[in-house]
C-alpha cells in the first residue's frame, strides 16, 4: 500500500472541512428557521396557517395569517416559468452544444453568461416599465401587474442556468453514443433528442432543479411586476408570492410580534418546499438511472 504524500492528505482534510462547513450551514439555517417559525404555527394552528385563504397580518383587531394564496401563487408561478423557460432553454442548449457553428456559439455563450449576471432588480425594472404596460394594453386589463407578468419575468431569469448546465451536460455525452446512432441510420436531430438528451438527463434535471429554486426563491423582480396583493392565484390578477410576502412586511414587523414570527414561518415553509422539490428530482433521476 503506497503512502500518501502530506500535501495529498492536507488537501483531503481541507475538502472534508469545506464539506462539513457547508452541511453545518444548512443545519444551522434549518434549526434557526424551525426555532423562529414554529411559535407562530403553534399559535395560529398548522391547518389555519397552511390552508387559510386570508393574509391580513396588519389588522389590529382580527389579524389573519393564512398563506394558502401565497403557496399556490408560488407553485403556479414556478410551474409556469418552468413550462415556458425550460423548453426554450433546452432547445437553446442543444443548439449551442450540437448544432451551432463554433464562431456563433462563441458569441452566444458570453451573451448567456451576461444574462445570468444581470441583477434581478434590473429584470424587475424592465418588466415593470415594458412588460406590465404591454400586458395592460394588449389584454385590456385595469392593471398589468399580474401572475402572467411574473411568470414571463421568471421564465427569462431561469434561462441562463438552464442553458449553461444543459449545454455542459450535453457536451459531456460520449461521442461514441452519437456515432453509433448515426451509424444505425438516425438523423442528427433524432440523435440529439433520442440519444444525447436521455444520456444527459441527470445534468438537465440539475438545471431544472436550479431553475425551480431560482423561480421560487426570487423576490425583488417579482415584487415589481406581480402586484403584491394576497389574492388566490389567477393568471391576470395581482398576486403575492411567498418571497415577496416576507420582503414586503419584514421591514416593519415588530420584533417578537406574531406577524414577525409568521414571516419566519413562511420562510420555513419556503425552505422545506425547495428541499422537497430537490429531493423528488434527485429520486426521479436516480430511478431513471436504475431503470
Amino acid at each position: 500500500m503506497t503512502k500518501r504524500k502530506p500535501a495529498e492528505v492536507s488537501m483531503q482534510i481541507l475538502f472534508l472541512l469545506c464539506g462539513l462547513v457547508a452541511v453545518a450551514f444548512v443545519l444551522l439555517i434549518t434549526a434557526y428557521l424551525i426555532a423562529a417559525g414554529l411559535p407562530a404555527i403553534r399559535q395560529v394552528g398548522l391547518a389555519s396557517f397552511l390552508f387559510g385563504r386570508t393574509w391580513d397580518s396588519t389588522n389590529e383587531t382580527d389579524p389573519r395569517f393564512g398563506i394558502l394564496p401565497l403557496i399556490l401563487t408560488s407553485v403556479y408561478g414556478a410551474a409556469g416559468a418552468i413550462v415556458v423557460g425550460v423548453p426554450i432553454g433546452l432547445l437553446t442548449a442543444i443548439f449551442l452544444a450540437k448544432a451551432a457553428p463554433p464562431r456563433l456559439a462563441g458569441l452566444l455563450r458570453p451573451a448567456v453568461s451576461l444574462l445570468a449576471g444581470i441583477p434581478s432588480v434590473v429584470y424587475g425594472l424592465v418588466g415593470m416599465c415594458v412588460l406590465v404596460p404591454a400586458l395592460r394594453a394588449w389584454l385590456n386589463l385595469p392593471a398589468g401587474d399580474s401572475l402572467l407578468a411574473a411568470i414571463l419575468v421568471l421564465a427569462v431569469m431561469i434561462l441562463p442556468s438552464v442553458i449553461d448546465l444543459s449545454a455542459a451536460a450535453l457536451e459531456a455525452v460520449p461521442k461514441e453514443y452519437e456515432e453509433a446512432s448515426l451509424a444505425l441510420g438516425a438523423t442528427e436531430p433524432e440523435t440529439w433528442f433520442r440519444v444525447s438528451v436521455p444520456a444527459a438527463k441527470s445534468g438537465i434535471a440539475a438545471a431544472v432543479a436550479l431553475g425551480i429554486g431560482r423561480a421560487i426563491g426570487e423576490a425583488m423582480a417579482i415584487l415589481m411586476v406581480a402586484g403584491n396583493v394576497a389574492n388566490m392565484p389567477s393568471l391576470l390578477r395581482s398576486v403575492r408570492f411567498l418571497t415577496t410576502g416576507i420582503a414586503i412586511e419584514m421591514n416593519y414587523a415588530a420584533p417578537g410580534s406574531l406577524q414577525r414570527q409568521a414571516l419566519f414561518s413562511i420562510g420555513l415553509v419556503l425552505f422545506l418546499f425547495i428541499m422537497l422539490i430537490n429531493i423528488l428530482l434527485s429520486l426521479t433521476v436516480k430511478r431513471g438511472k436504475e431503470v
